[in-house]
């Protein structure tokens, strides 16, 4: 093949590189390789020209192999006739177009004397749909009106091609040296390297991929959660067990024991050990009593103005053998409660930030928005007479960090904040607000039983890392992010990092 460019080259202009490959009966894309493997060394110039071409459709492959539908159909009928029936199960699907062209190009005729029988009209016929399909397939093009019948019928479709004129390099010769790629140590001895022609180098191509490990998205968000909320001031939390019991992830928080969400269809318990032994004495006392009568003072008032907290409680009596079910916990804010009753017993009050991120588990349907182990990312800051506006300027803070500024809140109800707000982002893949996360004001019952003052309050929020993740890059189906299904593909060729445009 490059012998014989080199030599047309020598008398003169390639004009069209297909043409000259189908006089040559050579495959075009052979010659265009060959071409570009010259032009790389100079000894050819390639222009690229555009042309508006035709290429077959799958319809039009088979008719080109086969013959056209009217043929075929044709070729059934011998100088018996046939019945419809009977051309209709040998052919097929084709045999309603093929009985159609047939009948338009009067090739078949019906016989209504004799039930309907179709005869022959011509003794034979030419084919010349196969024969243009055939040149359109070799690059030769029927005339425009017969390429619009073809297309109608969708045996043709539309597809540019690309040729070259082709022209002598500045390197050219009729004989190729093949370029060195690297130095010898014979060339150096020799002295051979001082004349001999190298291959330049592509510093466009790419190195050879090493397939080490990726980061998976949802680290890369976690790396930027965490960033932010040092950035901020706040402390980590050591979230490394999942197993705890439902006194902190429930009881502590004044949630009723009676409450739903501590239903096994909610909830992952652990079967053995099946109960906890380790539960401060004292203040299990006085959360008993804080969910039995409002107070955390072990039989306290029944009325609710002598009520330090104005509470009258769950007015339920409360189980200890429920309170030492062990589970998977189902939010970090069990660890939020452990760390702000040590807190609390420190002999002088300090304000503090917290947060943590690190998985939860909840039985729950699986959906495109749920799975039943996920990530939670959970914030809080206690100090003296915080007010709602803190927590809601706190968490636009924290968005806007990450370039989220579409945030709404609506107000919700939780069994440990009052009061308690749902945080929403609009998905631009789902085209509509998702709950990211959920927010509120910690209750009295909650922060009283603790040993915190009056005039102590805390904001708290727990969000997704998922969704927010999803919004980031995205996607619209959580599974496809996170758990057994996800795409390898998907993890390798992820951005290293985003860029966003504030919007402000």
């Amino acid at each position: 093949m490059e012998g014989m460019l080199l030599a047309a080259l020598k008398g003169g202009d390639i004009a069209n590189s297909l043409e000259w490959a189908q006089s040559k009966s050579v495959d075009h894309n052979s010659v265009i390789g060959t071409l570009k493997s010259l032009a790389a060394d100079e000894y050819v110039v390639m222009v690229a020209e555009d042309h508006e071409g035709w290429k077959l459709t799958e319809e039009g492959e088979a008719c080109a192999d086969k013959g056209s539908p009217e043929a075929q159909v044709f070729a059934m009928v011998g100088p018996d006739g046939a019945a419809k029936d009977d051309i209709e199960k040998l052919a097929g699907a084709m045999a309603k177009v093929g009985l159609s062209q047939c009948m338009q190009a009067k090739w078949l005729k019906v016989d209504k004397a004799q039930g309907g029988r179709i005869f022959r009209d011509k003794d034979s016929v030419e084919d010349v749909v196969q024969g243009q399909l055939q040149g359109v397939r070799g690059g030769h093009f029927p005339p425009k009106a017969d390429l619009d019948k073809l297309k109608k019928r969708k045996l043709v479709a539309a597809a540019n091609y690309k040729t070259f004129k082709v022209s002598k390099g500045a390197a050219f010769s009729e004989t190729r040296t093949k370029a060195c790629t690297d130095i010898t140590a014979d060339m150096m001895h020799d002295g051979s390297w001082k004349t001999a022609k190298f291959k330049p180098y592509n510093f466009a191509a790419l190195g050879q991929d090493q397939g080490a490990g990726r980061l998976h998205p949802l680290l890369k968000v976690r790396k930027e959660f965490r960033e932010i909320f040092l950035e901020m001031g706040f402390e980590e939390m050591p979230t490394q067990r999942f197993v705890e019991t439902s006194f902190w992830n429930f009881d502590s928080l004044f949630q009723p024991q009676a409450h739903p969400a501590r239903d096994m269809q909610d909830t992952f318990f652990i079967k053995d050990p099946a109960q906890t032994l380790t539960i401060p004495e004292d203040y299990l006392v006085k959360v008993k009593s804080t969910h039995e009568t409002g107070d955390c003072a072990t039989g306290g008032p029944q009325d609710p103005a002598a009520s330090p907290v104005g509470s009258f409680g769950h007015r339920t009596p409360w189980m200890r053998a429920e309170a030492e079910k062990n589970l998977l916990r189902t939010h970090t804010t069990a660890i939020s409660a452990q760390m702000l009753h040590k807190l609390a017993q420190e002999k002088e009050f300090r304000p503090a930030k917290y947060f943590s991120i690190d998985r939860v588990f909840r039985n729950e349907t699986l959906d495109a928005t749920h799975l039943a182990e996920f990530h939670q990312i959970e914030g809080l800051v206690v100090d003296k007479n915080l007010t709602l506006g803190d927590l809601m300027g706190t968490i636009q803070a924290f968005f806007a960090k990450l370039g989220m500024h579409d945030i709404r809140f609506k107000p919700t109800y939780n069994p440990y904040t009052e009061p308690s707000m749902e945080i929403f982002n609009y998905h631009h893949g789902l085209k509509k607000w998702v709950e990211i996360g959920n927010s509120g004001m910690f209750r009295p019952e909650m922060l009283r039983p603790m040993g915190f003052a009056d005039d102590v309050s805390c904001i708290a929020w727990g969000l997704s890392l998922e969704r927010p993740t999803m919004i980031l890059y995205g996607i619209d189906n959580i599974r496809d992010l996170f758990g057994h299904k996800v795409d390898l593909h998907m993890i390798k060729s992820n951005p290293v990092c985003r860029l966003t445009v504030d919007k402000n």
